[in-house]
């Protein structure tokens, strides 16, 4: 299937696809399948994380798709029992393990944790820093951070997270965090892009999508697309995966964009837990 998925220059200077495959809640018997479909219909970025359970699999679906490592930008998250310097060196090189490279395109801390470890991610933040200076990161940033977790990073770090995954959403667009990055050089990467399916049964995302022709899924992933996000939607079913994909020959033009953003309910639109509140760490 043809398509152009432009590239969003980091701060470092690297490179990130715009749209990724994520693998999040997907089980990892289904993985590999799927991670092998998605690049086969011309994605090359994969998302997945040490918590979701699958990265071995989706080393595996790289391997099975049989494209060399380079053409394949691989994202992973740092789990929440890792935080501290030690922990965190040793969870990296299994991810690497894993999923069978010597080194990862973007890594980044999934969650900040103000209320664990004594609230310190800067030293997690620092030992991240050390992956990048060794080149087993080619970059690094971080994931669900606010606004006051990015500027006490600016105040004692040295490296600027290249991007922030963040929950945003035609529901909850997180402009504060989204404004924040953009001033700072920190691209957004969207995660939840259609608030767990609820934002597709809207009247407004249906009355758009009837009108252009495409699915609700499209309008609101291409509405992402337009303002800047990273965005890496999920799925299993083939003809899903296909028509994600399908959102760079078309576009929503301004009153368009408008529409969808005065769907954001703010906080009471949010789908996941509050990051300066969520404190789970596994056993």
């Amino acid at each position: 299937m043809a398509s152009t998925i432009p590239d969003i220059t980091l701060n470092d200077g690297n490179t990130i696809p715009q749209l990724g495959f994520g693998v999040f809640q997907i089980d990892p018997a289904d993985t590999t399948e799927a991670v092998r479909r998605a690049l086969d219909v011309g994605y090359r970025h994969i998302d997945t994380a040490q918590g979701y359970g699958n990265e071995a699999e989706v080393g595996q679906g790289v391997r099975t798709a049989g494209l060399a490592r380079e053409d394949v930008y691989l994202t992973s998250k740092l789990n929440n029992n890792f935080h501290r310097p030690d922990d965190a060196r040793t969870a990296f090189q299994a991810s690497l393990d894993a999923l069978r490279t010597d080194y990862l395109d973007l890594f980044l801390i999934h969650w900040p944790l103000p209320t664990r470890y004594d609230g310190d991610f800067v030293s997690t933040w620092k030992v991240l820093e050390e992956f990048k200076a060794d080149g087993r990161a080619r970059s690094i940033g971080v994931s669900n951070f606010q606004v006051p977790h990015l500027e006490r990073l600016a105040a004692e770090t040295d490296v600027v997270p290249a991007v922030n995954q963040i929950e945003a959403h035609p529901y909850m667009t997180n402009d504060e965090v989204r404004a924040y990055g953009a001033k700072n050089g920190i691209v957004t990467q969207a995660w939840s892009p259609i608030a767990q399916g609820a934002v597709l049964d809207d009247p407004t995302i249906a009355d758009i999508a009837e009108q252009l022709g495409r699915t609700p899924a499209q309008v609101v992933l291409r509405w992402h697309i337009q303002r800047g996000d990273v965005v890496f939607p999920k799925s299993i079913t083939p003809k899903r995966i296909e028509e994600n994909f399908r959102l760079f020959d078309f576009e929503l033009d301004e009153a368009t964009m408008e529409r969808i953003t005065l769907l954001d309910r703010g906080e009471e639109g949010r789908t996941g837990p509050h990051p300066d509140t969520f404190d789970f760490v596994p056993a």
